[in-house]
């Protein structure tokens, strides 16, 4: 890892990502919860609203269906007025919220009245409630829409009626009782639904009988062929994501039918109140761990930098360990190494193994005369022309000491070495770097050849030692030269022998 920095930032982001995964994972659980216990909570509510709403229907019918029986009891019409009063309406009909129950004949007038012995005039023959139970036998408890009582203009009322019939099953009248709309506002505004969220109490035929938030100009609008009501009649109970028809606002909606009774309910809360609370967790956990994912992968990239720094220093070392710091070509240490590398390999192939023993000419008297800046000078473009002459993958250019280079050639033999020696010696007196105390007026080199192709030595230390013994007879043979080990039997052999430079 300390050698590849990109593997600390791969495997930061790895890890951020690891973070950012459970993360997300753990605010979806979390928001399936606050779901989970909005519709558990709604269907406690809509539970609670048909138990209580069913309730106390179930008891104003009873006292309906008690009126009703109470006229067919024989006698009962000739009790004195008060003593029928008391007969036929129980005390259920006084409760705070129910109207006056009233017996309306076939033709819609009044003929007992709960709230008073002398019944009050009133005529209920163009209402629905006396209506259907006129035209529909069988109907039963019928449930009105709002409407305004006539007796005494307080609020808007719902009508709870049942039919009267003759012996022989004709129309005989109507029993019926007013429940005013108050009672379901109270039940509705005592429920917790947030602040987005509704209820509603509506017939079955789609008419509209109260709603929270409460909104007098819209009770008693029928909801037919909206989206949420198609989806409340497909069956008893259910819950589904909607949009509101009358306020546009999304909510999830529990709904259910009333029992026994025309009549079905919904409570709906609205999707922003049910995340609220999740969205205020999720913002503070998210952004704690987007810091923390930032932090993790801003540290990796700062420790990678760090590493890479490290790695360019340790190079920088490795290179100024291995390089001479005036020439920019290998130091001997290197050198040495390299060339036991390249003496094992020819060892085991077979292959020729050449090297280049390189000695600057007179260069002392050149330090005296141009003093040591030039003299350096001097040694970095000798330097530059070895390099340029020895370019081939595997050969090895070096500062061997003082004045004096080193080259090793591999996989060159004798007269392979032997030319780019000469070009090397060539370059070199091509700079005409001026020195006077050189009997070729110029700055010149001697080079020493050795080559394993064409001699046999026991050691490495043996054929550096004959290259360095070429070098010494190329300086006494006058030097700006090369020679190649053996001298004296190349000395015999004349086309052997490596001219001077002219």
């Amino acid at each position: 890892m300390t050698r590849r920095p990109n593997v600390v930032i791969v495997i930061s982001l790895v890890l951020a990502g690891a973070i950012l995964a459970i993360a997300i994972w753990l605010l979806a659980q979390m928001r399936e919860d606050a779901l989970r216990r909005a519709q558990d909570a709604a269907q406690n509510v809509s539970l609670l609203v048909q138990r209580d709403v069913a309730r106390n229907l179930e008891l104003y019918d009873l006292s309906l269906q008690a009126v009703v029986a109470g006229l067919k009891q024989p006698g009962v019409m000739a009790l004195p007025p008060a003593i029928r009063q008391l007969v036929l309406f129980d005390g259920a009909a006084t409760a705070r919220d129910m109207g006056s129950v009233l017996v309306l004949d076939e033709a819609g007038n009044t003929i007992f009245d709960s709230r008073s012995v002398v019944p009050r005039h009133l005529n209920g023959a163009d209402r629905d409630y006396f209506k259907v139970q006129r035209d529909s036998p069988d109907v039963g408890l019928y449930v009105s829409r709002p409407f305004v009582s006539r007796l005494n203009r307080e609020g808007v009322r719902i009508a709870l009626s049942r039919r009267i019939s003759h012996p022989d099953g004709s129309f005989a009248g109507v029993v019926v009782g007013t429940l005013r709309l108050e009672y379901f506002q109270r039940l509705f505004d005592g429920m917790n639904l947030g602040n987005g969220g509704s209820m509603a109490l509506m017939l079955t035929d789609g008419t509209l009988l109260m709603r929270r938030p409460y909104d007098a100009k819209i009770i008693g609008i029928n909801l037919t062929g909206t989206p949420n009501y198609t989806r409340f009649t497909l069956q008893d109970s259910g819950e589904f994501f909607g949009t509101a028809a009358i306020d546009g606002v999304e909510r999830w909606y529990a709904f259910r039918h009333i029992e026994h009774f025309p009549l079905l309910t919904d409570v709906a809360i609205s999707t922003r109140d049910i995340y609220a609370s999740w969205r205020h967790r999720a913002w503070i956990i998210g952004s704690l761990i987007g810091a923390l994912d930032l932090t993790l992968i801003a540290l990796a990239v700062l420790f990678s930098q760090q590493l890479r720094r490290r790695q360019e220093v340790e190079e920088a070392l490795r290179v100024l360990a291995r390089t001479d710091g005036l020439t920019g070509l290998n130091n001997r240490r290197t050198f040495e190494e390299r060339a036991q590398e390249a003496w094992l390999l020819m060892q085991r192939s077979g292959r020729p193994l050449s090297m280049l023993l390189i000695d600057v000419d007179n260069f002392k008297g050149f330090n005296d005369l141009y003093g040591h800046s030039a003299g350096d000078d001097a040694l970095v473009a000798v330097a530059r022309c070895i390099d340029v002459n020895a370019r081939r993958p595997g050969d090895v250019a070096a500062r061997y000491g003082g004045e004096e280079f080193v080259t090793l050639l591999p996989d060159t033999d004798g007269s392979g070495a032997a030319q780019i020696a000469e070009q090397i010696r060539s370059a070199v007196q091509a700079l005409e770097l001026r020195h006077v105390a050189s009997a070729h007026h110029v700055l010149t080199v001697s080079i020493g050849i050795a080559c394993t192709g064409t001699h046999a030595f026991g050691s490495y230390r043996e054929f550096v030692n004959a290259a360095d013994t070429a070098l010494y007879e190329a300086k006494d043979a006058g030097r700006n030269r090369s020679l190649s080990y053996p001298v004296a039997a190349r000395a015999e052999s004349p086309g052997m022998v490596t001219q001077p430079g002219r």
